[in-house]
């Protein structure tokens, strides 16, 4: 063959894993490239270290908590042990999942380095001992994103951390400022918060997580504010100091009033930026953007023969959709099998506690586009597991047509939204209507149910006066007719 390899997949995360294991699998050669560690944001820096410290810091809520069941613990929390512990899972992980041998062991070679291309087929990797050019048949480019940090008076010459380096921390800090109120920040927050840490929150926005449901993202908003969050809104950040004791001084401006913050540690959650700029994509004739490598729907760069899967696309930056890229990728790189990206079923969720989850469109996108759609709500407050478990703060929340309950969107916030999302997902890529779920047994008692229940309300606003009149007189039936007027009724 012209070429060293067959495929080169240059990324060792989430979407460099994947495809460098749908290469191998199917009996391609294959080598995968990797700036650092595989596992990539998701195992070192983002997913895993995240949800952990999460977890702990919802157990040491729950304790503080347990003086509702009778049970008083005092002991204080060990900042430095849960950090170690947050550490420890990532390397358990790593060990499980990402350790290089595992991918060798099933024909993938790894080069670890810095890749940079020569031509459409070659690249150069340059590591500890020089540089070694190889060609490959076919590349899917998977390096990811980066923190992406504003440019922010004085923010440069000031300590701040990062999702990148949140985790590094060995002593826990008393006022922790957030930049940036969407997903990460929001789990960050509360996770400090239930820790014992005093957060507050800035952002330029009026609310929190605003690509969600306003409802229900409301609700959430509401919850930790409750457990002592603070929230500036629709503040622009002017100005971040150092002082000498190393205190950190935010100077914003919220409704033309300008405000002083002070604490010690600031934590960066503005976004993520795509990673390229030292791939020398045009020597590749790869097009790009600022967002990222401009990819279509098949994950084709501007080459034929180069592909881009995941965040350095910059068109999603989820784990699961960097997979789900991935293997577009692969399959229309390798076996000429046409598959595109399944861009209209994409679940997302923020995991806070409790959790807000969504796929499809949002109602403020159906508004957007004119289409016409009903609502169908269901509380957490009836659905009986959530009231054995005292997590009855939710809401499920279906956007469907009224007449054959085609989903066009769910939102779910409450406890296990992330789990569930994935019925109304699935639904949705199948064409399973709210009726089709209404009518499948869901098992008694789950918050699975709830979603049953949810679709059940299908059945209900499309009940009519007359339709009810008309069986009362055909089957002699003698009850009354209920106030379908209530927008409120829920069965």
């Amino acid at each position: 063959m012209k070429y060293e390899y067959d495929l080169m997949v240059i990324g060792g995360g989430a979407a460099g894993l994947t495809a460098a294991g749908m290469g191998a699998n199917i009996g391609a050669k294959t080598l995968m490239v990797e700036a650092n560690k595989l596992g990539g944001d998701c195992t070192w820096t983002g997913c895993i270290p995240s949800k952990t410290l999460l977890h702990a810091s919802k157990m040491a809520f729950t304790a503080k908590q347990a003086e509702a069941f009778g049970q008083v613990t005092e002991k204080p929390i060990d900042f430095s042990s849960v950090m170690e512990h947050v550490r420890n899972k990532r390397e358990e992980i790593y060990k499980e999942a990402d350790d290089p041998q595992i991918y060798r062991d099933i024909g993938i070679d790894i080069q670890f380095g810095q890749a940079r291309f020569l031509d459409p087929h070659t690249v150069a990797i340059e590591k500890d001992g020089g540089i070694e050019d190889i060609s490959s048949r076919y590349n899917i480019i998977a390096t990811g994103s980066k923190a992406m940090v504003p440019p922010i008076p004085g923010l440069d010459e000031a300590s701040y951390y990062t999702n990148e380096m949140i985790f590094e921390l060995e002593e826990q800090p008393q006022q922790l400022a957030i930049i940036g109120a969407g997903p990460i920040g929001m789990e960050m927050a509360q996770a400090f918060q239930r820790l014992g840490t005093q957060v507050t929150v800035f952002d330029m926005l009026p609310r929190i997580l605003s690509n969600d449901d306003q409802e229900l993202a409301g609700m959430l908003q509401a919850r930790l504010e409750g457990e002592g969050m603070d929230f500036n809104f629709s503040a622009s950040v002017k100005k971040v100091t150092q002082s000498g004791d190393g205190s950190i001084q935010i100077t914003t401006e919220i409704e033309g009033r300008q405000q002083e913050w002070t604490g010690d540690a600031l934590l960066v959650a503005t976004g993520r930026a795509a990673n390229y700029k030292n791939l020398d994509l045009d020597k590749a004739g790869v097009e790009f953007t600022k967002k990222g490598i401009t990819v279509d729907d098949h994950c084709r760069t501007s080459h034929k023969h180069i592909y881009a899967a995941g965040d350095v696309t910059g068109r999603y930056q989820f784990t699961h959709m960097s997979e789900h890229m991935a293997k577009v990728a692969a399959t229309n790189a390798l076996l000429k099998i046409p598959m595109k990206i399944d861009a209209k079923n994409v679940p997302r969720c923020t995991y806070t506690d409790p959790e807000l989850a969504h796929v499809g469109s949002t109602e403020q996108q159906l508004q957007d586009k004119g289409t016409s759609y009903e609502v169908y709500r269901f509380p957490y407050d009836k659905v009986d597991r959530a009231l054995t478990d005292d997590a009855t703060d939710g809401m499920i929340k279906i956007f469907a047509k009224k007449w054959n309950g085609k989903i066009l969107g769910a939102t779910i916030y409450g406890k296990h939204a992330g789990d569930l999302i994935s019925e109304y997902a699935l639904a949705m890529r199948n064409g399973v209507t709210l009726r089709n779920i209404a009518d499948t047994i869901h098992p008694y008692p789950t918050y699975g149910l709830g979603l049953r229940r949810a679709a059940d309300q299908w059945y209900v606003k499309n009940q009519s006066e007359w339709q009810i009149k008309l069986i009362k007189k055909i089957f002699g039936y003698r009850g009354t007719v209920p106030d379908l007027s209530d927008e409120e009724r829920i069965i």
